[in-house]
């Protein structure tokens, strides 16, 4: 009876005592394949001021100094890593309303004569989502009428899931005013430096804003 007693204890305990957990490995949990988005600066600069006499050999001829200044200017404060670090202050991707992305950036310009000749990636990335936005020229313009201009000639290429070959092509101009550049001898450079890199922004925004537009009225 007293081995019948303490058999029953010795049950109930065991039942009491809660179960020692196993340790189960955590399932992973798929992740979506990340978007990547390539940047490359502009290899060319371009100068262009007219008089009044509207263009033209002659009017080229007489500011040929002018300009050639004026490139060598915009061409140190606006070089590849100008240009890189002023895009790269900006959010690309939601400007550009496209899918969040890493963004890539490569000092080393493109070939002028090859962005738009090459329709394939740019890039030795395999990612399966990925895209590209050039910068294909910048090109400063003073007009005896409209007063100065920075251009910047930008192309976004979208190469779809999974795509070598780009599939969706945009290329447009944006361009905004200038008050500082080019600054008058004796001056400091920087602030006109500094303007040409926050209208260069400028530029893209509009940019992005035109593209954006035109791949709404796409869909």
């Amino acid at each position: 009876m007293l081995f019948d007693t303490l058999m029953l204890a010795a049950a109930v305990a065991a039942a009491a005592t809660p179960p020692v957990p196993q340790e189960v490995a955590a399932t992973p949990v798929a992740q979506p394949p990340g978007c990547e988005l390539h940047v490359w600066p502009a290899e060319r600069f371009s100068s262009m001021t007219t008089g009044l006499l509207g263009g033209g050999l002659l009017d080229a001829a007489i500011h040929a100094d002018t300009d050639k200044n004026n490139r060598t200017q915009i061409a140190s404060a606006l070089d590849s890593q100008g240009q890189v670090d002023a895009l790269n202050s900006l959010d690309l991707a939601a400007l550009l309303k496209v899918h969040p992305a890493r963004v890539i950036v490569h000092n080393e310009p493109l070939v002028r004569h090859t962005v738009n000749d090459i329709k394939t990636r740019r890039s030795d990335s395999q990612a399966s989502c990925y895209s590209e936005l050039i910068v294909a020229d910048l090109f400063y313009q003073k007009a005896a009428i409209y007063g100065r201009t920075l251009r910047a000639l930008f192309i976004y290429r979208d190469f779809g899931a999974n795509g070598q070959t780009a599939t969706r092509i945009y290329k447009n101009w944006g361009g905004n005013g200038l008050k500082l550049f080019p600054p008058k001898p004796g001056e400091d450079v920087s602030a006109a430096n500094a303007e040409l890199t926050t209208v260069f922004k400028a530029d893209f925004q509009e940019f992005a804003r035109n593209e954006a537009a035109a791949q709404t009225a796409s869909r």
